[in-house]
């Protein structure tokens, strides 16, 4: 058995089943839409045309859909706003969720007394990030009142807003000040701002959307350099203290990553490296209570002590690659599905408890909801025949003999008690990857084009409630690799993902919006992306450069009229790769044995 992680177990892929790659740039559009100081309300004369089908032109691989809301959001970003809302209304196409419009309306129209709380609206929780805010939307509100000339309204803005929101008496002191102004001209050019008339609106929400970027994950606060190859995959530990990866080296690293410590004092570093494999790892999964870490060699899985590094079991009862691993939610046990068309359920300690065979489809990734209602498995046919109009419930065995042949992929939705199939969603292209939402109610699945003549990469978002596709996240690139993608944020509000460019993508989950494109990792795909289940603003990332990277949010920096976000002052890194690494020159490193770090510098 060859040392690929192949899908179908003859292409000769490398990342976990598949091929080579690059790098790119970034950009933050958060709030959409802010260039332009007034907002003027969307014509409703203009009629919303529906056109047949779902394409581009009809003999077109494009989806409509997709290529107007990429015209749409590159008419926003070269300030041609009134065009996208017009694009926006005669397509139906809407860009934005209707609560980033009603705060974009409240800053433009000077609706203070409702734009706090359409910012809590926006979703945001953390103390912190609503504390700048508020600031910022108070200061803006006692400058117009205070260049309107009703002093004695502004003054009670100052006392009971602002001196409330801020912690530094030379600020307040500075704004206090302005009172003492002779006119609004005087006003203006000591508090270096332009008033209610020119672009101060417009500024205040760049403003925000850079206090809402503040507290994104976009800054690399460490590199983790042990693997002498391509890293495929990782996980972190639901503690969100021990961050699991493997790849094309045939190990799996354990590091500990206090993820609630300053970046600058907070321990950071292999513990354990497991090298009891005989082939390159793709898989790799955690207990719930982190005691037992499994990993997946072509069809071998290992059970490990996850504190000692003990090889506990080791199990093979796949005849071909193991492709998806994950643990039940109540802890009982855990699941293996590979392209040997079996779904084994497993108990804690590594017994085979019930098999699936033949499944479907050979397996690619599986995923069981956390309500513990419905098993999620994505895979391919593989020139077996497709399931015909008004079929719903295909036999264990495949699809009805009177199926046509096809090399449809599928993402099939069980019962997990009666092992039954639910649903069936066809998917052309090439599924790698399959994530449940917390609420259990929506999939996330990413898919490759499986030849030239599909769309290009996507990642799906179903509603299994619904059973309908209810967004397309677009711009990354997915062709002949396994990429990975997750949920994360508060309450699962972005959705992030690698990219055979070497780029990290991140949308808003709800409008589709690309939030961000992160550069740093080296040549070579980034092919996982894995969400701290502790702290909202971390995440980490693997790429073919061989390193992993722990993303977090800057530093925040007081709220000021002409305060700038503060950058991390981490030393230069060399070829280019970024800031701040942890850099591993030496260790200690067995089967299973413990790890002690000779240099650490941030």
């Amino acid at each position: 058995m060859g040392p690929t992680n192949g899908h179908n177990g003859i292409a000769s892929k490398t990342n976990g089943y598949s091929k080579p790659h690059v790098n790119g740039s970034s950009k933050s559009p958060v709030l959409n839409g802010v260039d332009g100081l007034k907002l003027k309300k969307r014509d409703t004369s203009i009629r919303q045309v529906a056109l047949p089908g779902s394409t581009l032109y009809d003999d077109s691989h494009v989806d409509r859909e997709e290529y107007i809301r990429l015209v749409i959001q590159s008419l926003r970003d070269v300030g041609y706003i009134e065009s996208a809302a017009t694009l926006e209304a005669e397509s139906g196409y809407t860009m934005e969720t209707p609560e980033v419009s009603e705060f974009r309306r409240c800053i433009l129209e000077a609706d203070w007394s409702n734009a706090h709380a359409a910012l809590v609206r926006l979703g945001a929780t953390e103390e912190d990030e609503l504390w700048d805010a508020k600031f910022l939307i108070s200061q803006q509100k006692y400058l117009e009142l205070l260049e309107a000339g009703r002093t004695t309204t502004a003054l009670q803005v100052l006392r009971r807003e602002l001196a409330r929101l801020s912690t530094d008496p030379d600020q307040l002191h500075a704004l206090s000040s302005l009172i003492m102004c002779s006119n609004p001209e005087d006003l203006r050019q000591r508090a270096n701002w332009d008033g209610a008339s020119g672009n101060s609106r417009r500024q205040l929400l760049l403003s925000l959307q850079t206090e809402s970027m503040n507290a994104f994950p976009q800054v690399t606060t460490a590199i983790l350099e042990v693997h002498t190859d391509e890293v495929w995959n990782i996980a972190w530990s639901h503690s969100g203290n021990y961050l699991a990866s493997v790849g094309r080296d045939k190990t799996a690293i354990i590091w500990r990553v206090e993820y609630d410590k300053d970046p600058s004092t907070r321990e950071l570093s292999p513990q354990i490296i497991l090298r009891e494999h005989m082939f390159s790892v793709g898989c790799v999964a955690w207990s719930l209570d982190d005691s037992i870490l499994l990993t997946a060699s072509e069809n071998i899985i290992k059970l490990w002590n996850s504190k000692t590094g003990v090889c506990k079991e080791t199990l093979t009862q796949h005849t071909d690659v193991v492709a998806a691993l994950t643990w039940l939610p109540d802890n009982s046990g855990f699941i293996s599905g590979g392209l040997d068309r079996k779904i084994i359920f497993w108990d804690s300690n590594g017994r085979s408890v019930h098999t699936w065979t033949p499944c479907p489809v050979r397996v690619t990734d599986l995923a069981v909801m956390p309500d513990m209602t419905r098993l999620i498995v994505v895979g391919m046919y593989e020139t077996s025949p497709t399931v015909p109009v008004g079929t719903t419930t295909p036999p264990e065995g495949g699809p009805p003999a009177n199926a046509k042949p096809s090399s449809e992929n599928r993402a099939i939705v069980y019962d997990l008690a009666t092992k039954e199939p639910e649903m069936f969603i066809p998917l052309e292209g090439e599924l790698s990857s399959v994530k449940v939402s917390g609420d259990s109610k929506y999939a996330l699945i990413n898919r490759a084009p499986a030849s030239d003549s599909e769309p290009p990469s996507e990642i799906h978002l179903w509603d299994l409630e619904t059973e309908r596709l209810v967004k397309k996240y677009v711009g990354h690139k997915q062709s002949r690799h396994v990429i990975r993608s997750c949920f994360g944020g508060v309450d699962g509000a972005f959705i992030a993902s690698g990219s055979e460019d070497g780029i990290i993508y991140v949308w808003h989950r709800d409008s589709g919006t690309l939030l961000e494109a992160l550069t740093g990792h080296g040549a070579g795909s980034v092919n996982s992306v894995a969400w701290n289940p502790r702290n909202e603003r971390m995440f980490a990332s693997c790429s073919d450069d061989k390193t992993i990277r722990i993303w977090e949010a800057p530093p925040s920096t007081a709220a000021h009229p002409n305060s700038r976000i503060a950058e991390y002052a981490l030393p230069e890194l060399e070829n280019g790769k970024g800031k701040g690494r942890e850099r591993w020159d030496g260790y200690r490193a067995g089967s299973g044995s413990d790890v002690g770090a000779s240099s650490i510098a941030l």
